[in-house]
């Protein structure tokens, strides 16, 4: 049974392993995905605001420069702020946190900072790459990396930034054939996407968590279902291992009882002449006033003992099969009490009766009255023997309560003598298993097989207030 709940927690806890992995996996190719998705649109974004930059820096300034100046010279404060009322026009509300414009000597010629016009030494491995063959490129940089952004809930201004790097071209016309226009230079335009990005993450968080809840909820489902068969699973095997041992100990018995029986056989018919015999004696010794009556009472008294002894061995060897009449219980009982009133009024035994006639069951009144009369007799026994401290104040009492239900009749016979042992009452309706110095352990065996004969079924058990209470319940007539 430990070895089934063992198997149980470690098919959970793997089960649980498995389904975080599984569910794991895929909230992080789905939100991966997501932010991809998002990722993309962005770069179509910025695309379109560096070609429309690029146009508008081809129609509104480099144009007019040329005509009205012949060559660009940024150097120029006219120029410059020219191209700077374009661009500050077109980039504005795109979240442009920096622009750069790069000339053929990889010089800075424009910048939003303007400390770094006519500087060298920025450009990357980007910039050269669209000098020379006119490649756009697109570069996503956070500040905190995947997972941080994750566990950042209050991500700063400028925590994720796109960076675009795009080549400047002259237009041209719509009508010629011409091939795509000259490079003027490289637009380096670095725009801060914390806010879209945060939403993307956002995503995240709600794929995982939902992935984590519904991996716990499906967990617990499967532990209730893995629990619930472990304990079925459990319950199976101890009922079988239960079967098994009863039917090695039917075998057992069965052989041991036909044994007993060819041995009680064998003994009854002697036994029953010595018995007769000590008995004829005993009355002619009586009358002559033989000092050897004694002895022959003695002979008398052990032949009856053992003529009974081997009548219990023949009861259970080979019991009978029971008739099957209406037989009324609260009969059985009043014949049982009266037969036993003698022996209840000698040692102070207050019986309290508790059933009324009308209590009618299938089956053979002789066996039913013997099953009965043993376990009273059982219980005056257990009551006589205890000592008087150990019984209630006003003296021992034996309770017999019989009741009706649509399942069947339970006859409860309660009594106030020591109860039956924890360590033994499992074994007390086991033939040959007894705790009396006289008896031959086949009383309750006996009453078992009788249950048993009439579809019914033995309870023992202690009471709540101390003594022993017995149970007898009979399918409905």
């Amino acid at each position: 049974m430990e070895q089934s709940l063992g198997l149980v927690k470690f098919i959970s806890w793997s089960s649980l392993a498995f389904i975080l992995l599984i569910n794991l996996f895929l909230s992080i190719f789905l939100s991966n995905y997501g932010r991809q998705e998002v990722l993309s649109k962005q770069k179509e974004f910025a695309r379109l605001l560096a070609e429309n930059l690029n146009h508008q820096i081809y129609q509104r300034f480099t144009l007019p420069t040329v005509l009205g100046f012949g060559r660009v010279e940024l150097q120029q404060p006219a120029q410059y702020e020219q191209l700077e009322k374009v661009i500050t026009s077109t980039i504005h509300s795109f979240h442009v946190m920096e622009l750069r414009i790069y000339d053929f000597d990889k010089r800075i010629s424009y910048a939003t900072e303007k400390d770094l016009i006519g500087q060298t030494g920025y450009t990357g491995e980007a910039v050269v790459e669209a000098l020379d063959n006119g490649k756009s490129d697109f570069q996503v940089l956070s500040r905190t990396g995947a997972l941080g952004g994750i566990l950042d809930f209050t991500p700063q201004p400028g925590a994720v930034i796109l960076r675009t790097i795009y080549p400047l071209r002259t237009e041209r016309p719509m009508s010629s054939g011409a091939p795509a226009g000259v490079i003027m230079g490289v637009l380096e335009i670095t725009q801060d996407i914390t806010e879209d990005y945060q939403k993307v993450v956002n995503f995240q968080r709600i794929i995982i968590l939902s992935a984590v809840a519904s991996s716990l909820a499906l967990y617990m489902a499967l532990s209730v279902i893995m629990r619930r068969a472990g304990r079925i699973n459990a319950q199976r095997i101890q009922e079988r291992e239960m079967l098994e041992r009863e039917l090695q100990q039917q075998e057992k018995l069965a052989g041991m009882g036909r044994v007993v029986a060819g041995i009680a056989h064998e003994i009854r018919n002697p036994l029953g002449i010595i018995r007769s015999s000590a008995e004829l004696l005993l009355k002619k010794a009586e009358k002559t006033g033989d000092p050897t009556s004694r002895i022959l009472a003695a002979i008398f008294e052990e032949s009856k003992r053992l003529s009974k002894t081997v009548g219990d061995f023949l009861d259970y060897a080979r019991p009978k099969t029971p008739r099957q009449e209406d037989v009324d219980l609260a009969l059985i009982l009043d014949q049982v009490l009266a037969f036993l009133e003698s022996k209840c009024e000698e040692h102070g035994v207050a019986v309290i009766r508790d059933y009324a006639k009308g209590m009618v069951i299938r089956g053979d009144k002789d066996l039913l009255y013997r099953a009965v009369y043993n376990i009273v007799g059982n219980a005056l026994d257990a009551m006589v023997m205890a000592p008087a401290q150990n019984g209630p104040p006003d003296g021992h009492r034996l309770e017999i309560r019989l009741t009706a239900d649509p399942n069947g009749v339970l006859l409860a016979i309660a009594d106030t003598g020591p109860g039956f042992d924890p360590s033994h009452k499992d074994k007390a309706p086991d033939p040959f298993f007894t705790t009396k110095d006289t008896g031959t352990g086949l009383g309750l065996a006996i009453v078992k097989n009788i249950l048993e004969s009439h579809n019914a079924t033995l309870t023992l058990d202690n009471a709540e207030g101390g003594g022993a209470r017995v149970e007898m319940r009979f399918p409905a007539a």
